[in-house]
């Protein structure tokens, strides 16, 4: 687990080659083992592989979603607020899961913060993504995760840029 966590990083660069239909089946079995709170499961999680939509998504906020636009999947990760108090951990394991389980199957992936962004000066990102993809207004969009084979290299960060000085041992 660990040489996971030492090799992931953000990838906003992917080739143009599709997500095949068995890793995506990992993907989406991976999302749905996600520990969840009292097993309420508030989570909704929409997988977009439609170019047209991908470019619409890219446009949810003004910085930092761009990229989108030349991934081959995104998952949107929302949840329904009135299912449980802290959807917002839910969601949030549950895209971490994602990321991991994307870099072990050898992809890339990016968090896109959604939840508390703007999108324009009438709307915000999670209201601009919900239109976009037809979503029921009960749901709140934590954020969309960008997924694809990566076309960049990033090394691992360092282990002397670990933050030590933040764990307190008592």
């Amino acid at each position: 687990m660990l040489s996971l966590l030492r090799t992931r990083r953000s990838i906003r660069k992917y080739q143009n080659k599709p997500i095949p239909e068995a890793l995506q089946k990992q993907l989406k079995e991976a999302v749905l083992r996600a520990p969840s709170s009292r097993s309420l499961n508030p989570w909704q999680f929409v997988f977009v592989q439609d170019k047209e939509l991908l470019e619409k998504l890219a446009r949810c906020k003004p910085h930092g979603s761009v990229f989108l636009q030349n991934a081959p999947l995104c998952v949107v990760v929302c949840a329904d607020p009135a299912a449980c108090d802290v959807w917002v951990e839910d969601t949030s394991i549950a895209g971490l899961i994602l990321h991991l389980t994307a870099h072990a199957l050898g992809l890339g992936s990016c968090w896109i913060q959604i939840r508390k962004r703007i999108c324009n000066a009438d709307m915000s990102a999670s209201e601009y993504v919900k239109t976009c993809l037809d979503l029921p207004a009960h749901l709140e969009v934590e954020a969309i995760i960008s997924i694809g084979y990566p076309d960049e290299v990033k090394k691992g960060h360092p282990e002397k840029n670990l933050l030590y000085s933040r764990i307190i041992e008592k």
